[in-house]
């Protein structure tokens, strides 16, 4: 036998069988081991974050706490990740694992699984955690609308969705995703059913990846609007149930199932390196994860003192977390109708977003005129007056021209067009 010794950390039920053999292997110095025993995946993360170099982690694959972000916490850390009894129904290579063993094994295929995926202890520190095998390269485009409360966010949201989605070739092929903190989307589309929505949908990701099929069974179809929506949070707090690599995998799979997908976030952009604080980080997570990806970003304000300051103020948060001038798309909603009191706002809104430097950068803004009947059209569920979107989607579409298009891509990348379920049922198999 050679001098390699590995660290191994253990996770899975206390009386499994192969758990226990592990332990004496270590002990007796059967196996060339270090076996740490752990009792919980929270107590897997505290000791992958520790610092000490862990060369690899068995993991029964019914252990509780078994997805995409535990696994991505140990290749983080340079662990390799090897599951013992893996179950045939689940891409472990998409999750991101390493290797498989089947039980029983003994003292040589451990050994050898050791040997292929991981790393002895004296160079573990030096392991650089592999990406998982990418999957097909078609993907769709993302819009991220977003602004201060008040504003208008939703509705411009909405507005948008309808009037991309009633583009020639757009049939079927548009989400609207509601992942705002405080979500409203269900209320502003009188969905009567709450569920499902974007926590069903990072949960289904946690230990794999979903369909084209599963995913639009788990959006409302919204009729005569043409677009598919995306419930959001139930309540302000289940922020603390999504995780982040589940919810960046939830975010790719929605990327693959649609053309467009326009998200409606919540305008806080503050992360752990601003706050110091990783809650901070994780209930920003979704607006932080969509301003990075996105293909652009439509800012919503409103006319008036109040409203452009805010406005401002939103577009520097967003230009300080690294989103480039040009994907920003700068709404003035409920505008003055006469060109001077909009010539107003735009020079207010440059001089107040205007760098030290003197330089100029945002293009000039697009202006929304106030309908009387859009509370109308929300209330009785019926497309919302055409002049919302139309000036908003043109610009987007211009801004997203030098994107890859789905024509340039190969035959046979294209997503299935599934029909989702109507606003207010869903179908049985979603549940």
């Amino acid at each position: 036998m050679n001098h390699e010794r590995w660290v191994v950390l253990g996770l899975a039920h206390p009386r499994a069988d192969w758990f226990s053999e592990l332990a004496r292997w270590a002990t007796s110095a059967a196996a060339p081991i270090d076996f740490v025993k752990c009792m919980s995946a929270q107590e897997a993360r505290v000791r992958l974050s520790s610092g000490r170099a862990h060369s690899a982690m068995l993991v029964g694959d019914r252990a509780s706490g078994l997805d995409r972000d535990l696994v991505d916490s140990a290749r983080s850390a340079g662990t390799a990740v090897i599951v013992v009894d893996p179950a045939d129904h689940r891409d472990w290579t998409d999750l991101g694992v390493s290797g498989v063993l089947h039980t029983p094994f003994d003292r040589s295929e451990l050994v050898s699984a050791l040997q292929q995926h991981a790393t002895p202890v004296a160079t573990a520190e030096a392991r650089v955690a592999e990406s998982p095998t990418p999957l097909g390269t078609w993907r769709g485009q993302l819009i991220a609308v977003t602004g201060p409360g008040g504003a208008g966010t939703s509705t411009t949201a909405m507005a948008l969705a309808q009037t991309l989605a009633l583009r020639a070739g757009n049939t079927g092929m548009v989400l609207l995703a509601d992942l705002a903190l405080n979500a409203e989307l269900a209320m502003l589309h009188d969905a009567r059913d709450v569920v499902p929505g974007i926590q069903e949908m990072v949960d289904a990701h946690r230990g794999g990846r979903m369909t084209v099929e599963r995913t639009r069974s788990l959006v409302f179809d919204t009729g005569d609007r043409g677009y598919h929506l995306l419930l959001g949070l139930r309540r302000h707090r289940d922020w603390t149930a999504l995780r982040r690599k589940s919810f960046e995998a939830t975010l790719d799979t929605l990327l693959r199932s649609y053309r467009l997908v326009i998200a409606d976030i919540t305008a806080d952009f503050e992360g752990e390196s601003e706050t110091g604080s990783l809650d901070v980080a994780d209930r920003n997570l979704m607006s932080r994860s969509v301003i990075e990806r996105a293909d652009a970003v439509v800012v919503v304000g409103t006319h008036g003192l109040k409203g452009i300051h805010s406005l401002a103020r939103t577009i520097r948060d967003l230009l300080a977390n690294h989103v480039e001038p040009e994907r920003l798309i700068t709404v003035i909603n409920r505008s003055v109708r006469h060109p001077s009191g909009r010539a107003d706002d735009s020079v207010a809104l440059a001089n107040l977003v205007r760098p030290a430097d003197g330089a100029e950068v945002l293009s000039g803004p697009v202006f929304i005129s106030d309908r009387r009947d859009l509370e109308a059209a929300l209330r009785d569920a019926v497309r919302l007056p055409k002049s919302i979107g139309m000036t908003v989607a043109s610009e987007a579409e211009r801004r997203l021209e030098d994107q890859p298009s789905r024509a340039d891509l190969p035959v046979g990348l294209e997503p299935e067009r599934v029909a989702p379920g109507s606003i207010g049922s869903w179908t049985e198999e979603a549940g």
